[in-house]
């Protein structure tokens, strides 16, 4: 009964140190993040090239004030 204690607790341990271990982002963390920006990019198209025409406009409008 001793020697399953001390592997169960052995297990628990690994599973721990698993778990608190922080490498950073893999290759596919990153792959599916960039696949969520350019999903939204294209889903969102038209309200980002609005806003950034009103953006550059009102820019160019205050500029031209100065």
């Amino acid at each position: 009964m001793n020697n399953l204690w001390y592997r169960v607790k052995f297990t628990l341990w690994k599973m721990k140190e698993h778990f608190e271990d922080e490498e950073g982002m893999g290759t596919v963390e990153i792959i599916l993040i960039i696949l969520v920006l350019i999903g939204l990019v294209i889903i969102f198209k038209q309200q980002i090239k609005g806003l950034v025409e009103t953006i550059l406009g009102k820019i160019t409008s205050q500029a031209n004030s100065i």
